[in-house]
């Protein structure tokens, strides 16, 4: 998306002073009234989907991830983050390790 905005930016001829109204700065260039008119046609024009980037975390398999929370004691969750950083991996890799291993039994 930020090439997207970049490349309106670039597009916005920085003379053209028609509308005054100022939304505040994005990477040091002013958002005014002609930036976001520009955007908006842009917008509605369409993006490649090619071109925009995924958001959000990256699967852990085919399927969407469901979320589980549990509440850990104190004592365990140290020892669960002092695991993790010495093995230099996340905290839900080793909790999801550990219930396979369990779960294999």
């Amino acid at each position: 998306m930020e090439h997207v905005v970049e490349n309106a930016l670039a597009a916005l001829d920085e003379d053209n002073d028609v509308m005054a109204k100022k939304y505040g700065t994005s990477g040091g260039v002013e958002i005014t009234e002609a930036v976001v008119g520009r955007l908006v046609e842009r917008a509605e024009r369409g993006f490649a989907h090619a071109r925009l980037r995924r958001r959000g975390r990256p699967p852990l398999g085919e399927a969407a991830a469901k979320v589980a929370q549990v509440r850990l004691p104190p004592d365990l969750s140290e020892a669960l983050a002092e695991r993790a950083e010495r093995e230099g991996t996340a905290p839900s890799a080793i909790i999801r390790e550990a219930l396979r291993e369990y779960l294999a039994r």
